[in-house]
């Protein structure tokens, strides 16, 4: 099997969650890459998870939007990239019921600008284009082979949505233009630096606070969990023996449900699941179950090494130590948060909006009127 050697690699999304874990096992191990790491610092995205890279002589940190083609262009060409490895999304399906356009503006539209961008520069060896497990959409229940990376794309929410239309413009740029495109699809990632937005991070925020850990619906849904080293190394794995037009499934075959995953948090933090756990309103829809086929992944290499029980352990201690990493993160604690992205790094949930638009002032943070 040949190993692709790149030489510049632009990290779009390099601050967030998985993509910053990527980036500094990346800066880490091969000390003779570059690593280019883009990211407009949204409101999930902190400089400080690239922490460990800062002193490196291969690291380059450019805070930007990929929607910008000038900068995209500029950063391809004056970099001389060879490799993109494309992270950069907005992925919470909470926030996509809200604030679609969001999605489309970045997933989309963001995407395409950097496929665009590959095309008229000529240079890029590798496109890595990051999807999620989502795009299939439900898995049936009884189901005991999961997706394969051939499956029928259904999704079923407006992230998964802007996720699969992203993947259809890069499968077209591939075969339209030749550009040597890979695309990843994954379970859920969890482990430090995650923004608490998402489950494992808020519960145990929730649970470090005392205070109840809510569940949509009845907490039946099912998800597979994969710990942020391991997702890492799937990418190391992917970016070097990866085949150019080829899909690969990140996933696990050992799937919890969400009451489950709350019990095992309860039980960490030595509190009573019966008084500790609450159920809420479920989402507009909510996919009872996601369930991957990861065995192509396999055939390069990679395979899962952390285990549930000490991956939640290693989360939970990194949470114990940094519990401000985030700052004020009381909007993104709420069962149902709905974070609206202000130019300017402010970001607030709806509630907030609801009490803004009942004050004498019709004007937004950024000055902009309401409309």
């Amino acid at each position: 099997m040949a190993t692709y050697k790149p030489r510049n690699i632009l990290i779009t999304g390099a601050a967030g969650f998985i993509a910053s874990h990527v980036a500094n096992r990346l800066i880490r191990n091969y000390p003779n890459y570059k690593i280019v790491a883009l990211d407009k610092l949204d409101y999930c995205s902190n400089l400080k998870n690239l922490n460990p890279s800062k002193s490196s002589p291969n690291f380059k940190f450019v805070e930007g939007d990929i929607g910008s083609a000038d900068l995209v262009n500029y950063l391809l060409f004056t970099e001389s990239i060879d490799t993109i490895m494309h992270f950069a999304a907005q992925t919470h399906v909470d926030n996509s019921f809200g604030n679609s356009f969001e999605f489309t503006k970045n997933n989309i539209y963001g995407t395409h600008v950097l496929l665009e961008a590959c095309k008229v520069t000529g240079q890029i060896r590798r496109f890595i284009h990051v999807s999620t497990d989502e795009v299939y959409g439900e898995t049936d229940e009884d189901a005991v082979v999961g997706n394969h990376e051939a499956s029928q794309l259904l999704p079923s929410n407006p992230y998964s949505a802007t996720k699969a239309g992203a993947e259809m413009l890069v499968m077209a740029y591939g075969r339209s233009y030749g550009l040597p495109v890979i695309t990843t699809r994954g379970n859920n990632v969890y482990g430090p630096n995650q923004f608490p937005e998402k489950l494992i991070p808020k519960f145990i925020l929730l649970a470090m606070r005392g205070m109840v850990l809510p569940i949509h619906g009845d907490g039946s849904n099912v998800r597979s969990y994969l710990y942020c080293e391991d997702v890492a190394e799937a990418f190391e794995v992917i970016l070097h023996r990866g085949e150019v037009g080829h899909v690969y499934n990140i996933g696990t075959k050992k799937e919890r449900r969400v009451i489950d995953v709350a019990k095992d948090i309860c039980k960490l933090f030595l509190m009573d699941p019966e008084k500790s756990i609450e159920f809420v309103e479920n989402r507009p829809f909510n996919d009872q179950r996601y369930f991957l086929d990861d065995q192509k992944l396999k055939n390069l290499g990679w395979s899962e090494r952390v285990i549930w029980e000490e991956g939640l352990k290693k989360t939970i201690d990194w949470y114990t130590k940094h519990p401000n990493w985030w700052g004020d993160v009381s909007g993104a604690l709420l069962p149902h948060p709905r974070m609206l992205m202000i130019p300017g790094g402010r970001h607030f949930d709806f509630e907030e909006l609801n009490r803004m638009s009942h004050v004498n002032d019709p004007k937004l943070p950024n000055g902009k009127s309401k409309l």
